[in-house]
């Protein structure tokens, strides 16, 4: 065989194994990948879906109007009835499904830890940037402004920025995301620190790109998986907070539907026997808070480059 023939076959051959040899998956592919086998991970996503079809849905899911008072049409029947085929959740004191305003209550929790996660990922992602990338007297700042925040308890806090303006939506979501943000930052700041040395960051310096460039173009791109792990286990607090503040007083106020306030509705009840007016809300709030769970430490477990092969 000449060396022609020789150098012909060699590379027919390298170019087989290098067809038989896996392609390389990126970070949130074998993220992906690994997540699917976290059993536990996926029943956390599937519940949260559910409830958020639940949300989106709601007008066509829930058979009665939340805020119907059925005594007016079917009588003092309808009051305080326990589950049953028309009514599996059974009534409250008004005669209202019970049922209907806990699918209803979804819209309200799903919405404040969404709105809530974005307040505090804009003010958390924002200052752990700037404080890790700058360092000094920058960083000793927003880190001193960390600490004061972490030295109060948190529902308190909330409470005192609450308790002084009138309850609406907008303001518990504001609230709670204010005082979630130092966790994000916390988390940010410490990828900033570790990450701002490396090789691309000094490249995209030497070619003269702003500061503002490397923070948002080079530099956050590569924090985003611990972040999202971070908020996404912070909804399930978030919701909790929101019926906190509900069942307080402080939150979403009536005839909405809301879980919280339907816990503080009926725990009036629970001893003379109406258990179904707080027992269903406060199972929706623990079915979502654990479906939050699963996922964070499902998406912490799969994003976590120390634990790829």
């Amino acid at each position: 065989m000449s060396k022609q023939e020789m150098a012909i076959s060699s590379a027919v051959a390298k170019q087989h194994n290098a067809e038989k040899e896996p392609k390389g998956r990126s970070l949130w592919a074998d993220g992906w990948r690994r997540l699917r086998r976290n059993r536990l991970a996926m029943l956390g996503l599937l519940i949260i879906v559910f409830m958020t079809f639940l949300a989106v849905f709601a007008p066509y899911v829930a058979p009665y109007d939340p805020i119907e008072q059925l005594i007016w049409t079917k009588g003092r029947a309808a009051k305080l009835a326990a589950p049953n085929k028309e009514h599996w959740f059974g009534t409250d004191l008004y005669g209202r499904d019970i049922l209907s305003r806990v699918i209803f209550g979804t819209r309200i929790s799903l919405t404040i830890a969404v709105a809530a996660s974005v307040v505090s990922l804009l003010l958390g992602v924002s200052l752990g940037a700037v404080a890790g990338y700058y360092g000094g007297k920058v960083d000793d700042f927003i880190s001193w402004l960390t600490n004061v925040i972490y030295a109060f308890p948190f529902l308190l806090f909330v409470l005192s920025i609450v308790a002084f303006r009138p309850a609406s939506l907008t303001l518990v979501y504001v609230a709670i995301g204010f005082v979630s943000w130092p966790s994000i930052a916390r988390v940010v700041r410490g990828q900033v620190l570790s990450i701002k040395e490396t090789e691309f960051v000094e490249a995209a310096r030497a070619v003269g790109a702003s500061d503002f460039e490397i923070i948002f173009r080079h530099i956050l791109p590569n924090v985003i998986a611990p972040v999202i792990v971070q908020v996404t286990l912070g909804m399930g607090s978030m919701i909790m907070t929101e019926a906190s503040l509900t069942f307080l007083g402080f939150g979403t106020q009536p005839p909405t539907p809301s879980w919280g306030y339907m816990i503080n509705q009926g725990r009036e009840y629970l001893l003379s026997g109406q258990w179904w007016w707080s027992v269903f809300p406060g199972l929706a709030i623990s079915l979502t808070v654990l479906g939050f769970n699963l996922l964070g430490d499902g998406l912490r477990d799969a994003l976590d480059p120390r634990l790829n092969k």
